[in-house]
């Protein structure tokens, strides 16, 4: 443990944002493990550290003594630095947001029914953060851009199934040509292009 501010806690401590973080990272990293190196870095803590806060995550997640994701997140990040009414088509949420220090501009969003249950939970641009300028799929660098932002720039767009929980995969259409953007936790990772370049 380097002692390093926001560093994740020893084993056995309170588990808080920044050992959220390192959870973040560890599935960011099967799309850019440099990218999820050099964040770890920057927390200070140690691939042993990042493990065990998966560790402890997981076993959170799993526990038959869980009181449920919206408690775990209030539990481990505090209380939301902002919250909102939401409606989604003909059902209405609460948008709670908590500040991620690694992406500044950014805030981990959970969306919460009227029981408590969580519909949906990943990173959004933070309120009055100016996004990047998206022009072309050329503009779609990892960790740059979220879910929403790629789908107004090029709408109309197509969900995909992920390939996992924590992922989003967002087909769309460019200059006339075919693409799929992944997202972990609601931020870009890569982009491919899915036909042949006349």
């Amino acid at each position: 443990m380097t002692g390093t501010p926001g560093s994740p806690p020893p084993a056995g401590k309170t588990f808080g944002p920044a050992a959220f973080q390192l959870v973040l990272l560890r599935r960011m990293a099967d799309f850019q493990p440099g990218l999820a190196e050099e964040a770890r870095l920057r927390l200070g803590a140690s691939l042993a550290e990042q493990r065990e806060a998966n560790k402890r995550w997981q076993a959170m997640v799993r526990s038959p003594r869980s009181r449920g994701a919206l408690a775990r997140y209030r539990s481990v990040l505090g209380p939301p630095q902002a919250s909102a009414s939401r409606t989604i088509g003909d059902l209405t949420c609460e948008a709670l947001l908590w500040p991620v220090p690694l992406w500044p501009d950014l805030r981990f969003e959970v969306l919460a029914a009227p029981d408590g249950a969580v519909w949906n939970e990943w990173l959004v641009r933070a309120p009055g953060a100016q996004g990047p300028v998206i022009r072309s799929p050329r503009d779609l660098r990892p960790w740059s851009v979220t879910v929403d932002e790629v789908a107004r720039a090029f709408a109309p767009v197509r969900p995909m199934e992920g390939t996992a929980p924590t992922r989003w995969r967002l087909a769309f259409t460019a200059s006339g040509r075919s693409y799929v953007a992944e997202f972990t936790y609601g931020l870009l990772q890569e982009v491919s292009a899915t036909d042949a370049e006349a």
